[in-house]
């Protein structure tokens, strides 16, 4: 049986807003290094880094890796969605801007909210918290979708928008999946080595068949990319999300995943000199308010 978590406290809300500052610049990056290294050997590539460091923080914590204590077939199908949902997000990004491909891959924690409102008891939530996730999905969808009302949107681009929204729908699985399954138990490090590895070995045979794996040169952008992408997002970001989602109802963390799309338009902004309209400020306004009243248990009341 699942174990009970907490509701977010000041400290998980802390965490939740460092953590979607450092995935806001994840499309950034990726974006930036493309015309020296396809986005799906990017990705490969960091998996790989990642993986590295982990073995050795296990190492160094001796860490028991054993595979038979019924992890080992969750694990891998969580590494396999998590797989699928990057390549979705790879060949996304080469027909859509990294804003839509937020916007669409931060769906996630609508269908992660729909799916344990139904499995898990703990983790329903109450009227006024599905109001503040429909609130904080109107506001994404507003502050990125509402500059282009006037304007028409290609095929390309719609059917990169229809990756990154698959994408979303494989991350809320695979979060569902942590969260049901003896991954929930499971030190952070061992989980997130599961899907590491089988997304390394995926992604990289991806972009070898697919002939993508041909475009790399190491710039300094390049670098710096791959670092950042390994070492501050797939590693450290990552492990503290697995550690949040065995403190934390899932359901909670998941709505403050909607800041991250819009932390990653600031760094668009101050990074690549996008520029941003009356929508995105009334978006992000929006957003604000929803996670306001998803992170209450009770509404107007303060938690204990």
């Amino acid at each position: 049986m699942s174990a009970e978590r907490k509701q977010m406290d000041g400290f998980g809300i802390g965490c939740m807003i460092l953590l979607c500052l450092v995935l806001g610049m994840h499309q950034v990056a990726i974006k930036a290094a493309a015309p020296d290294i396809a986005p799906i050997l990017q990705i490969a590539l960091r998996f790989g880094i990642s993986s590295f460091l982990v073995c050795l923080v296990m190492l160094r914590g001796k860490e028991n890796y054993k595979l038979r204590d019924g992890t080992m077939l969750p694990g891998l199908m969580a590494g396999i969605l998590f797989s699928v949902e990057f390549v979705f997000v790879a060949e996304g990004l080469r027909y859509t801007s990294a804003a839509h491909m937020s916007v669409f891959l931060y769906t996630s924690p609508i269908f992660t909210s729909l799916a344990l409102h139904w499995l898990i008891p703990a983790e329903r939530l109450r009227p006024h918290q599905w109001l503040g996730v429909a609130i904080a999905f109107g506001g994404v969808a507003l502050a990125f979708g509402g500059g282009s009302i006037q304007h028409g949107i290609s095929q390309r681009v719609l059917w990169g928008d229809a990756l990154g929204l698959v994408a979303g729908m494989l991350w809320g699985a695979t979060t569902v999946l942590i969260r049901c399954t003896r991954l929930s138990e499971t030190p952070p490090t061992k989980t997130l080595l599961y899907q590491l590895v089988t997304a390394f070995v995926t992604l990289l045979m991806y972009a070898i068949l697919s002939g993508q794996a041909s475009r790399f040169t190491m710039t300094g952008i390049a670098w710096a990319s791959l670092l950042y992408q390994g070492v501050v997002v797939t590693f450290a970001a990552f492990l503290a999300w697995f550690s949040l989602l065995r403190r934390y109802n899932a359901s909670q963390l998941s709505v403050f995943l909607f800041l991250s799309p819009l932390f990653g338009v600031t760094f668009g902004v101050l990074l690549l000199h996008e520029t941003v309209d009356i929508f995105f400020c009334i978006g992000a306004v929006l957003v604000l308010i929803g996670i306001t009243l998803v992170s209450k248990r009770q509404f107007g009341a303060a938690r204990t």
